[in-house]
């Protein structure tokens, strides 16, 4: 089924949103969503990233978004399907990225250590920037 103009912009946002995340930091869904002004909508950051394709024919695609970079608020790896958080893990892991395991299988990573929590996306121009420009 196609997507909604609205449901577009969101995965293309998204995408270009994780893109940003340097090599070897990690952030959360929430704060991705946060970046794009919807705060409310972390699980729908998850979405975008569970389907992702792998299709490199695709603008955007897992080869070009790193979507082993984002994890929840907890610093733990979701689980999205049998081996997705082990490939995750090995991926971030690839990166530099140390990733823990528990008792319980869950894997973690240190948000004091790795994490990645801009106030804004780079690029996008600050308030504070603007009110300078205008008072020259």
């Amino acid at each position: 089924m196609p997507r909604s103009d609205e449901a577009e912009w969101w995965f293309n946002a998204v995408y270009e949103a994780v893109q940003t995340i340097p090599y070897g930091k990690v952030t959360s869904y929430g704060h991705i969503a946060l970046l794009l002004g919807q705060p409310k909508r972390p699980r729908q950051v998850g979405v975008c990233l569970k389907h992702l394709p792998e299709d490199p024919s695709h603008h955007f695609h897992s080869g070009n978004v790193p979507w082993q970079r984002v994890v929840n608020s907890k610093g733990m790896i979701s689980h999205r399907g049998p081996g997705s958080a082990e490939r995750q893990a090995e991926a971030l892991r690839e990166e530099g990225v140390e990733v823990d395991a528990d008792s319980m299988g869950e894997f973690y990573v240190d948000f004091a250590r790795y994490g990645w929590f801009p106030e804004r996306l780079p690029g996008e121009e600050s308030d504070d920037s603007e009110d300078e420009d205008e008072a020259e």
